[in-house]
């Protein structure tokens, strides 16, 4: 059995931020793989599960919010009674990449991620593989110099950032098929070219002066003053 989880906020406040990419990911996987069932509650989470081949999935939204997104992994983890190096894979969020690039590592840091934090701190490390979808600033990731972290990947996508972000939606699925039929080792050497690839394509679409695009807008106040000061676990970070 591979768990799969998709990171992001419940709520309709949250649909299309930056923060919600792995919730994206899992609603294009769930519709191709479990089409018309009907998602579980259980683990604190939204599920659904599906066969991907001789493979058994779970398909995991916490509703936890961000913060605490380890609650529903460690839990998931423990009924299970899988290995998160081999059986776990989180589709997440990273402004580090620019907006459309899909990318895999085996393990890693948090960069920040206060999901993938709650993660390591739920499993003790963070030895398990991750789909990182780019939500940064273009061409090469980031954010606005006078943007704070967590406005940023609260802020909703701009029209053209979200239909560019449509295919990194399926790439990332696609991605976490390969992860689950042939390994991870083939999905890294498969999408982790494509993510060069893009960046490269980003670049080239800056202007001759090097001007970036303009980010979308940023999050309502109310949305960020809720999420800082009424819940800490929905701030993201």
């Amino acid at each position: 059995m591979k768990l799969i989880v998709g990171l992001g906020n419940p709520g309709p406040e949250y649909a299309r931020t930056r923060h919600n990419a792995g919730f994206m990911v899992m609603d294009r996987l769930a519709d191709r793989h479990a089409k018309g069932a009907i998602p579980k509650s259980r683990f604190q989470a939204m599920t659904v599960e599906a066969d991907l081949g001789s493979e058994r999935c779970v398909f995991m939204k916490p509703i936890t919010f961000m913060n605490l997104s380890g609650r529903a992994v460690g839990e998931a983890i423990r009924f299970f009674k899988l290995q998160p190096a081999t059986d776990l894979l989180v589709v997440v969020d990273d402004f580090y990449l620019p907006v459309g690039a899909v990318r895999i590592r085996e393990a890693g840091g948090t960069g920040g991620h206060n999901g993938l934090s709650s993660i390591d701190q739920a499993l003790g490390n963070g030895l398990y593989p991750r789909v990182r979808v780019g939500v940064g600033e273009r061409p090469s990731g980031g954010k606005p110099a006078n943007w704070d972290q967590a406005d940023y990947v609260l802020s909703k996508f701009a029209e053209d950032e979200w239909s560019e972000m449509q295919p990194a939606f399926d790439r990332a699925a696609k991605a976490s098929e390969t992860f689950v039929r042939r390994g991870l080792a083939a999905a890294m050497n498969e999408f982790n070219g494509n993510a060069e690839a893009h960046r490269a394509r980003q670049a080239s679409k800056a202007g001759p002066d090097g001007a970036k695009p303009a980010p979308g807008p940023v999050a309502s106040s109310q949305t960020t003053s809720q999420s800082s000061t009424q819940a800490p676990s929905q701030k993201a970070e």
